[in-house]
């Protein structure tokens, strides 16, 4: 499991070090671990160190130093090194010295490097890039590696509103912080370099995916249809007869035991999964051990009635897209369930968020995740390349899928009948969305790289649902091989 800690949390557990060891002793620490991973990264690129050129974009405060002091690291393997100083004024004194003694040089002009250092703005900074910064960043064509943070991305919510740095690499000193998780198309690569901080308790965490593939539910001997998870499926309507295809099609590939659909869609999932049983309505369904609600149920008065009688179940209940703009227009229904006997999962997409609080979750999607868990008292898995999932106690997972290859219409269907079929299977919501979104995020990207055929570049396109649905079950097996053997 990957640990991420606010910039709070994180300047407070180097409060401590920083007293009690010799001045610039972190420092020199982080700037090692940054040079080496800037010497990798040149030694996969161009083959080598010595003679490469490395430009350091240079800002005031400690990433700047970290930036100079790693760049003296680098003059003394060999590369040519040139400072370019944003603010010489204010410059890390110590750091510039070294860079100096080492052989390097400082510069207005990046010139034409094999590889940048982005140490502009460190953890503390917020907002965009300033113009002379931006400008700088927006001419360079070379690869970077960020020093802690791409600069001008918000470190705690990956928010970016303005001009800033996408980065190869970067490498994180002491901790993961939000950023790293939130913006992962911002960070490329993360790279942690230890410095001996004692850290508390993890603000948002993510699974890895040997603790998907140990959590996700395998049959053992003494087990039947019934044991390994009975999920209801209550998606579609005349109008949208493919969400409950997709919806229940997801439960049974996940595994569930047994997927019951109860709806107006019978015929249509019945001629693509035989496997399924089949009911007119949630009334007429049987015993499940938990409801997925929504795809596609309409927002007219059937897919009310059909809302009401999932939400008076005492099963855990996923509700998403139509059920989601039903909440909305219901405050009795919304208002309704934290009183319901069974713990509650809603997966809304950033639209869907702002229709249910008036609201957009951005640019802190966490803290307004967080606030709807609590307010509502309810699990919400917030969608989006980085998924936020927050339970009613402030707990905070993250997945970031690595792609947005699954904003299609009808992937959210998909993601909805396999968490339906986890819940089913006795997972707490929030695990059971944290591993449902993990293998739904990887079918999609085992989806792009075989579409992409021989040019070999994954995500021409979105892919779609039908063709991510066709890879879970790849995926879940391949999440279910980092699992050691016992």
């Amino acid at each position: 499991m990957r640990h991420y800690y606010t910039t709070a949390r994180v300047e407070a557990a180097e409060a401590p070090l920083l007293a009690s060891l010799p001045e610039g002793t972190l420092m020199r620490r982080a700037a090692y671990g940054l040079a080496r991973v800037a010497a990798e990264e040149l030694r996969s690129r161009t083959g080598g160190v010595a003679g490469r050129r490395v430009t350091l974009l240079v800002g005031s405060g400690n990433n700047g130093g970290d930036a100079l002091w790693a760049g003296a690291a680098l003059r003394r393997r060999g590369a040519a090194v040139t400072a370019v100083l944003l603010n010489p004024d204010r410059v890390h004194a110590a750091g510039l010295a070294a860079l100096r003694a080492a052989g390097g040089r400082v510069s207005t002009e990046p010139g034409t490097p094999d590889l940048v250092v982005d140490g502009i703005v460190g953890i503390s900074g917020k907002g965009p890039l300033r113009p002379a910064a931006a400008a700088l960043v927006a001419d360079l064509d070379a690869p970077i590696v960020a020093v802690d943070l791409p600069s001008g991305v918000d470190p705690d919510t990956g928010a970016v509103d303005g001009p800033a740095v996408t980065a190869a690499v970067t490498v994180a000193f002491g901790a993961l912080k939000p950023v790293h998780v939130l913006a992962g198309a911002r960070c490329g690569r993360v790279e942690l370099v230890p410095i001996g901080l004692d850290l508390p308790a993890p603000d948002l965490v993510s699974l890895d995916p040997a603790e998907v593939g140990r959590l996700w539910p395998v049959p053992h001997a003494t087990d039947d249809k019934y044991t390994q998870g009975v999920v209801g499926v209550v998606a579609g309507s005349e109008r949208y007869p493919g969400a409950a295809v997709l919806a229940s099609g997801a439960a049974v590939t996940a595994t569930a035991g047994m997927v019951r659909y109860a709806g107006r869609g019978a015929a249509e999932v019945l001629s693509h999964w035989p496997e399924v049983v089949a009911a007119q309505s949630p009334a007429d369904a049987g015993r499940v051990q938990a409801w997925v609600v929504g795809p596609g149920i309409g927002t007219d008065d059937a897919g009310l009635a059909e809302l009401r009688t999932v939400l008076e179940s005492d099963v855990p209940v996923l509700v998403d897209a139509d059920g989601l703009n039903l909440l909305a227009r219901h405050h009795d229904l919304a208002a309704g369930l934290r009183a319901r006997a069974a713990p509650t999962l809603l997966t809304p997409h950033a639209g869907e968020f702002e229709r249910l609080t008036r609201v957009p979750p951005a640019p802190d999607r966490v803290a307004a995740t967080r606030a709807l868990a609590a307010e509502w008292g309810v699990t919400v898995l917030l969608k989006g390349r980085a998924t936020v999932i927050a339970d009613p106690a402030g707990r905070v997972h993250v997945n970031d899928a690595g792609s947005s290859w699954a904003a299609t219409a009808g992937s959210g269907d998909v993601l909805s009948g396999v968490v339906g079929a986890l819940l089913a299977t006795g997972l707490e919501p929030a695990l059971a969305a944290a591993v449902g979104a993990r293998a739904h995020s990887l079918a999609a990207n085992l989806g792009a790289r075989e579409e992409s055929g021989e040019t070999g570049v994954a995500g021409l396109a979105p892919i779609s649902a039908s063709t991510l649905l066709g890879h879970l079950r790849p995926a879940i097996r391949i999440l279910r091989s980092h699992v050691p053997e016992s």
